[in-house]
């Protein structure tokens, strides 16, 4: 009828059958793809959806992001967005022995003054984390972890994975008013090995492992790339709930299936930690049949009022912990050792295996650390060896196997020349590490390069190993200044580079001109100085040139650094050429500071309950640091104010409890006014 008068109630009908179709194929995605429950057929489930395409296509006005047809629809992003997380996603404290893990429970109950601790158990999958917010019911948007902070806007890749709703299931609860759901996107090891042989067909690379797969298959900037790869996802966390609330772990893992979202059904709540090492060892028997990766138990305190009282650590809530599964263990042979030069001139043998799989990726090289490690296991080139994934990740000697030793094995011995500049070689008195001591060493500018281009660095897109390897073999970059004044020609010169890629690396390279002053400590590569440690030092120093001339004494000032952290500050930036590289920075744009001004909240600790009208709980915070105070997630005797919106939780309850100033949104803006 396009191009044709349509009578109001055709119209009216036409809307309605879509709408009926929509409710229809909705509840059949549910029970296929959740509940593994097929209730029509396949032709059937096909009919109905080419008649909703026909009708959308032909009343284009009746289509809506929620609509079953929009799952594979949006063309190809030209990179992600960044997507900040109102409430950060933390990483997880890990265990691997049962003592361990009880010396955990008694640390809960010690905190919390009870031995009244449930657990809930879940199966630690290996995928990649996400959020998804859900507004009045819709899927709005999605994001990758990323650094727990920021992650990578990947709303329609999300779209594709059937399992997830593009609006949530209302028959038994409406949905809140703002969802914030998190949750693992993974791979079944089946499908994983399909995959994998359907690349291999193709000539195509082969993913390591069904995590990786996954990864990489969610982040395409294609969404029907993403569409045609077999992954599936479970949730098992809350970000910000409004409109409805949520108790506990156990209270969460049933109310999520009935807004059609997806839950891992082998999670299971235990009343004492030793039901919860009985529930490990069950899940353990069990690990080689089931479908997915799974490399532990996570193990979660159920009442979401005592995760209040616990709290977090650094990056890691005090409430969970990762009980982590044995590494899987294999036999392969060494077939040389390898000395790699790292951007601390450091020099860190290698051992060049025969590649083997080892819990779901084929290994072939694996770090020994350093000569001492390397003669107290006493490997040898030609050594068959035990090998096993650390912790699930990280391929490791274990040990060689001395009875298969045919006598044509060769002791390992670190040279005294650097195998890349043939520099001098030495080991400092005191330290396990051997060094090159040329600092224009090119091993140690490219991974010195490599670190500050890395993505929780300066992030600057494209700058991998390869170009990073040209850049230097070439003579265009021989410090990390340099890149700063790289033109179009220079990269137009080298092998691989067209108009397109060499404007995109020099618009990535301006980008990061805009760094914080946190990303700008770490990406530096001062030794013992990662992430947090970074952020800590920015919200203590307004400038580099603040922390530069900080003294031993002025750090140790500061919660969690003690003397070798501090004296390895100082000695960074005594180092002339730091200092040199550093100037040399600035003079090229990159001299970030603190954003803090001084203001009425200077000084001030804020906590945030329940749903703000005027702003967003993100937007709240940084108008709390912009004015020079802090937000806090947890309550404490440290905290000034906790600020009450509507539908408060158990921290309201809480700042009552211990006599904390509570401020209503109201107060909280003419507090903010005075400024």
């Amino acid at each position: 009828m396009m191009g044709e008068e349509v009578r109001a109630e055709d119209l009216e009908a036409v809307k309605r059958r879509i709408e009926e179709l929509r409710e229809l194929i909705r509840k059949y995605d549910y029970y296929y793809y959740v509940l593994n429950r097929p209730l029509v057929s396949d032709a059937e489930y096909d009919e109905l959806f080419r008649e909703l395409q026909e009708l959308e296509e032909k009343y284009p006005q009746f289509v809506t992001p929620d609509s079953p047809t929009q799952r594979v629809g949006a063309p190809p992003a030209e990179e992600f967005k960044q997507v900040r997380h109102a409430i950060p996603m933390l990483s997880l404290q890990n265990c691997f022995t049962e003592e361990e893990f009880l010396e955990w429970d008694r640390r809960i109950k010690r905190m919390l003054g009870t031995d009244k601790v449930a657990y809930v158990c879940e199966p630690k999958l290996d995928g990649l984390g996400v959020e998804l917010v859900y507004e009045n019911g819709i899927f709005t948007v999605g994001s990758t972890r990323g650094d727990g902070y920021v992650g990578e806007d990947v709303t329609n890749n999300l779209r594709t994975i059937k399992q997830i709703p593009l609006r949530l299931l209302s028959d038994e609860i409406p949905p809140p008013r703002l969802l914030e759901v998190r949750g693992e996107v993974y791979m079944e090891k089946d499908d994983f090995k399909r995959l994998n042989e359907e690349r291999a067909r193709r000539g195509e690379p082969l993913f390591a492992n069904p995590r990786n797969a996954a990864a990489g298959s969610l982040r395409q900037l294609d969404p029907s790339i993403t569409a045609a790869r077999p992954l599936k996802v479970f949730f098992y966390a809350l970000g910000r709930i409004e409109g409805y609330e949520i108790r506990t772990q156990e209270e969460l893992l049933t109310t999520l299936p009935k807004w059609g979202l997806p839950v891992n059904p082998l999670w299971r709540k235990c009343g004492t930690a030793e039901e919860a090492i009985r529930f490990y060892h069950e899940l353990l028997k069990m690990r080689d049949d089931l479908p997915y990766e799974a490399d532990g138990v996570v193990v979660k305190v159920d009442d979401f009022a005592q995760r209040e009282v616990l709290g977090a650590i650094a990056r890691a809530p005090r409430w969970a912990i990762a009980f982590k599964f044995p590494a899987e263990q294999k036999t392969t042979k060494v077939l040389d050792i390898v000395v790699q030069v790292g951007r601390t001139g450091v020099l860190t043998p290698v051992a060049i295996l025969e590649p083997v799989e080892v819990g779901g990726a084929t290994v072939s090289r694996a770090t020994l650390h350093n000569e001492d490690e390397v003669k107290r296991k006493d490997i040898r080139i030609g050594d068959w060896v035990i090998v096993q994934r650390a912790g699930g990740v990280i391929p490791e000697v274990v040990a060689p196997i001395p009875e298969r030793r045919t006598g044509e094995e060769r002791e390992f011995r670190m040279p005294d020349r650097c195998p890349v500049c043939g520099g001098p070689v030495v080991r400092p008195e005191g330290e396990v590490a051997h060094r090159c001591t040329n600092i224009s060493c090119p091993a140690r500018i490219k991974e010195a390069i490599r670190h500050f281009a890395s993505r929780r660095a300066a992030d600057i897109q494209g700058l991998g190993e390869k170009i990073v390897n040209k850049l230097v073999d070439s003579g265009l970059v021989s410090r990390i200044s340099d890149l700063y004044k790289l033109t179009k020609v220079d990269l137009l010169r080298l092998e691989g580079f067209a108009d397109k890629s060499a404007e995109n690396l020099l618009r990535e390279i301006e980008k990061s001109k805009g760094i914080s002053l946190a990303r700008f400590i770490f990406a530096l590569g001062i030794p013992h100085v990662g992430e947090r440690l970074a952020e800590i030092l920015a919200e203590h120093f307004d400038s580099i040139d603040d922390l530069a001339s900080a003294s031993e004494e002025d750090l140790m000032r500061i919660e969690g650094i003690g003397p070798e952290v501090a004296k390895s500050i100082v000695d960074f930036f005594r180092n002339p050429e730091n200092r040199k590289l550093i100037d040399e920075l600035k003079a090229a744009g990159l001299n970030p500071r603190r954003a803090v001004r001084a203001g009425p909240l200077t000084g001030k600790t804020f906590v945030f309950t329940g749903a703000l009208s005027s702003m967003t709980r993100e937007e709240a915070k940084r108008l709390v640091e912009e004015l020079g105070g802090k937000v806090a997630s947890s309550v404490s005797r440290k905290v000034d104010y906790v600020v009450v919106g509507e539908n408060p939780g158990s921290k309201y309850e809480k700042a009552r409890a211990l006599g904390i100033p509570t401020l209503t949104e109201e107060e909280f803006l003419e507090l903010v006014k005075r400024g």
